[in-house]
This record gives C-alpha cells, sequence and structure tokens, in this order.
C-alpha cells in the first residue's frame, strides 16, 4: 500500500476554483479522460449539493507487466462529492471500479476557504494492489508515479479552466437588460467549458456543475 498527500494554495476564491475543478474535464491536460457524466445530483437538507459522475479514463500498462492479464487499458472511475455553498467546503471522492485487483486508487480532494479568501487544496490518495506473483509492490510504486505526475497535470487543467472563467466574468453576461435604445442584452461570449462532455468528440449534453460552487 502506498500513501499521498499534499495541499495546494489557490489565490483565487473558494467559488471559482470549485466551479473550476468541477468544469476540468475537457481540457488539454486531461486527453486520458475518454467521457465524463452525471449520474445523480441531489440537495440534501442541510442545503449541500451532492453529486455522483461517472468517468472513463484510459491508460497504458507498464512494459514490465504481464501480458493478456489486461485486455484494455481503459477504467470506470466514480467521482462522489459535496459542495457545501455555507460552510464553503467541497469534499470530493474517487476511485476505479474495474482493475482493483491489479490496482485501486483512492482519492480524497477537499477544497475550503481560508481566512484571507484564498482556497485551500488538500489531496490524499491510497494505492493498493493485489495483484501478488511478487510486482505487488512494484505496481504500487508504479501507481504511486503516475498519481504524482497526474496530479501535476490536473492542477495546470484547473489554472487553465480558472483564467477562462476569469476572462468570462470580464464579458457583459447580463441576460434580458435593456440598453439606452430600449433594446435588450444579449449575453456575449461563448461556453468555453462543458461539465459533462464525451473525449471522442461529442458533447452528448451539457449539465451544470453544482451550484453551490457558483457562490
Amino acid at each position: 500500500m502506498r500513501f499521498f498527500s499534499q495541499s495546494f494554495l489557490y489565490d483565487d476564491s473558494w467559488s471559482i476554483v470549485t466551479l473550476a475543478f468541477f468544469l476540468r474535464y475537457p481540457n488539454p491536460y486531461a486527453s486520458h479522460v475518454i467521457s465524463c457524466d452525471v449520474i445523480s445530483r441531489d440537495q440534501t437538507p442541510t442545503g449541500s449539493l451532492v453529486t455522483t459522475r461517472l468517468i472513463l479514463k484510459k491508460g497504458a500498462m507498464p512494459r514490465w507487466f504481464p501480458r493478456g492479464i489486461v485486455s484494455r487499458a481503459e477504467s470506470w472511475v466514480i467521482e462522489e462529492s459535496e459542495v457545501d455553498p455555507h460552510g464553503k467546503v467541497v469534499r470530493c471522492l474517487t476511485k476505479n471500479l474495474d482493475h482493483v485487483k491489479v490496482m485501486q486508487v483512492e482519492e480524497s480532494v477537499g477544497f475550503a476557504q481560508t481566512p484571507e479568501g484564498k482556497t485551500i487544496q488538500h489531496t490524499e490518495a491510497r494505492i493498493v494492489s493485489k495483484f501478488g506473483w511478487g510486482l505487488t509492490k512494484k505496481i504500487e510504486s508504479h501507481g504511486l508515479s503516475r498519481f504524482k505526475a497526474n496530479m501535476q497535470r490536473s492542477r495546470e487543467g484547473v489554472s487553465l479552466i480558472l483564467s477562462l472563467l476569469r476572462e468570462s466574468r470580464l464579458q457583459p453576461m447580463t441576460l434580458g437588460a435593456e440598453t439606452s435604445h430600449g433594446r435588450p442584452v444579449v449575453a456575449q461570449g461563448r461556453a468555453e467549458v462543458s461539465e459533462t462532455y464525451n473525449g471522442r468528440g461529442a458533447v452528448p449534453h451539457s449539465d451544470h456543475a453544482p451550484s453551490g460552487s457558483q457562490q
């Protein structure tokens, strides 16, 4: 078993960072993500938003791994998140649903607002292999190295979405307002990101990010 823990401080507010996190797919740093779909979304009695998403990711087995064991280098990942807009906290848990005997990665991500108005992200991961054949530790070490590399790309992807969100906020987005000529204002700009997508090029439908993250 291998463990990973890391914290990162964003200068941006909790609302825009969490929005960027939920809108992070697609982005050029996540080419391994094939699809991402919302399968449930509910509001708790306390006002938190609970969402479950199903994500399909692709990868490549290392050369030293025995051939014929894994037929497809793709994995389904379940993501369960809770957005607390009042406490300004996000909790997100993810884990792969298949190939769990070869390796299972359980990741916990949390976002919270600091007293200075910034956002702290804390990530923990547990990597476990039950493969055996003298390869367990090697598989876990390989998984940890890949996880660290993916963490860096993930942060770059979120930073890219953050920059797009900042640019969009500079655009007039008011719907229904009237100009001095009495004509309605049409929202300018275009959607740069979509929460639910198919990485093969088709966008099956558009689904908004959790409303709690848009405060």
